[in-house]
């Protein structure tokens, strides 16, 4: 049996309220939680990595600096960002706004935004490990054997012996496991290494190969149903 996807939160406030109204729905998502009362401590966590929630209460004046940090952070993925807060303005950087006071329904509301975010973001950014041989062949027709080491919904990671030029357009077929019928991929290099690994963007996919691939996809998430847990 396959897992939940587990996702992260670090919960920045003073406000014994706002920690133990988020607290238990966060639990209730199987989120798992950090309390960080310290904005500057937070910002150092954050821009290590591996957070995919931040839940900033807005009582502190260097709340606003943390929210910029993460913005003009250099990290791949970014996470999503619920801040509570005394109005319903709009802040720059800020994915969703609860407004205090805080109550397990408007909490409850504000999570589901966030987690649907999250999710979105994780299906964006996760990759499944095939290792699978394959045959490419770029605009000129030359061919060479790859190593196709992942996939997720945007593309795939190659490794090659020729490295690939980024820009270059690759076909080639693509069996699924426990499929039994390839997908028919084109792609474009986006990235490469000098170790012949290399990031390729999906530029076509027929409807019938998207829709094996998506259901592929499916049958390896498995994330927390929030409608039972939460409404």
């Amino acid at each position: 049996m396959k897992s939940e996807v587990a996702f992260d939160c670090l919960l920045v406030s003073h406000d014994p309220a706002v920690l133990g109204t988020m607290d238990r729905i966060l639990q209730g998502l199987s989120i798992r939680t950090d309390v960080c009362p310290n904005t500057s401590i937070a910002a150092n966590l954050v821009t290590d990595g591996g957070t995919d929630l931040i839940v900033i209460d807005l009582e502190s004046e260097h709340s606003a600096e943390l929210i910029r940090k993460i913005c003009e952070s250099s990290m791949r993925q970014k996470p999503t960002i619920l801040a509570v807060s005394t109005t319903d303005c709009a802040i720059p950087g800020v994915h969703v706004i609860l407004r205090k006071p805080v109550t397990p329904e408007s909490g409850t509301r504000s999570l589901n935004a966030a987690y649907a975010r999250m999710v979105q973001n994780y299906r964006e950014y996760t990759r499944f490990a095939l290792m699978t041989p394959v045959v490419v062949t770029d605009e000129n027709e030359t061919a060479q054997s790859a190593i196709v080491r992942d996939i997720g919904e945007g593309g795939v990671g190659l490794t090659t012996k020729q490295p690939l030029a980024i820009g270059t357009i690759l076909s080639f077929p693509l069996p699924l496991p426990e499929v039994g019928s390839h997908l028919h991929i084109r792609a474009r290099v986006l990235w490469n290494r000098p170790h012949g690994a290399a990031g390729c963007k999906f530029v076509h996919l027929s409807p019938g190969d998207l829709h094996l691939l998506h259901a592929w996809l499916e049958s390896r998430y498995r994330f927390k149903r929030i409608g039972s847990t939460l409404s």
